[in-house]
């Protein structure tokens, strides 16, 4: 059994028992509740935005555990680390949800989403202006129950995995994923897989250089090799195994967006590298 038939077998076993105590129609309820009060941003057009500028859009991650590397650092406050984030000048927060082997779960995600939101006064203004970034929810998502959770909670935007999802699956959850007002950013790391993910619907679609079946291996040349099976008005991301500016220069000029979570939270102080990144210049533009 692979990794990640393992973690599908995993998620699929927690969604079984979390129906049970919570009908699904009730958290879908909940979720459309959270939607109607969400409002802006789009995580998309969070990226979009950054990419029009001619920058890199960063979107920096808030995990405790990684399956290859183990625990990563003691995250006591995750709201505390994403407004660091948010202050370094990250596009958008993805936050973990898994809890066996990142160590995440929905009360991290509960906790950073009004980390990010704040109010700005002006001198002359009687109403102050909001300024938020958008939260994407990671997951192995095996199921539409765990987007209605994710929307409940109020997250921007789902991780969708197309290896861990079959063509059916794959496109109820970018249905309800949308229907929920959330962004879902479909990726891959299998050809494929990624040819499915760039068909699914989805506005943005991520390579995953990490190969989630045996999580030691780490392909760099993936995106490279899948980049130009992107569509014109979809946006790329560049997922895992980025770690310095020297890696965001290297990627592909098709790459909008990069996610990256080991090497901030390891990090004494994220904020030199995020705002390093978020000056990386690829050489096309959105504008």
């Amino acid at each position: 059994m692979s990794f990640l038939e393992r973690l599908v077998r995993e998620r699929r076993a927690d969604v079984a028992a979390a129906r049970a105590w919570h009908p699904f129609e009730q958290v879908k309820h909940a979720a459309l509740r959270a939607a109607m009060g969400r409002g802006a941003p789009r995580f998309v057009d969070a990226l979009r935005e950054r990419r029009a500028s001619g920058r890199l859009a960063v979107i920096a991650e808030v995990k405790r555990t990684s399956p290859t590397l183990g625990r990563l650092g003691e995250i006591q406050d995750p709201a505390a680390l994403a407004q660091r984030y948010q202050e370094a000048g990250a596009a958008a927060i993805s936050v973990l949800v898994e809890p066996r082997h990142w160590g995440g779960s929905i009360a991290d995600l509960r906790a950073v989403i009004p980390a990010v939101r704040r109010q700005v006064f002006h001198r002359d203004d009687q109403l102050p202006d909001v300024t938020e970034l958008p939260v994407l929810a990671k997951d192995v998502i095996v199921d539409e129950y765990q987007i209605a959770e994710i929307g409940a909670a109020g997250a921007h935007a789902v991780l969708l995995i197309a290896e861990a999802l079959d063509d059916a699956t794959l496109a109820r959850c970018v249905e309800l994923t949308l229907e929920l007002g959330m962004d879902p950013l479909v990726e891959a790391h299998e050809p494929e897989a990624f040819a499915r993910a760039v068909r699914s619907g989805a506005a943005a679609v991520g390579v995953n250089a990490r190969d989630l079946r045996e999580p030691a291996r780490l392909d760099h040349r993936r995106v490279h090799d899948l980049a130009a099976e992107v569509f014109t008005d979809q946006l790329l991301v560049a997922e895992s195994g980025i770690t310095s500016v020297e890696d965001a220069r290297a990627l592909p000029p098709r790459v909008d967006a990069v996610l990256v979570g080991t090497a901030l939270v390891r990090a004494s102080d994220p904020a030199p590298l995020i705002r390093a990144l978020a000056e990386v210049r690829p050489a096309r533009s959105l504008a």
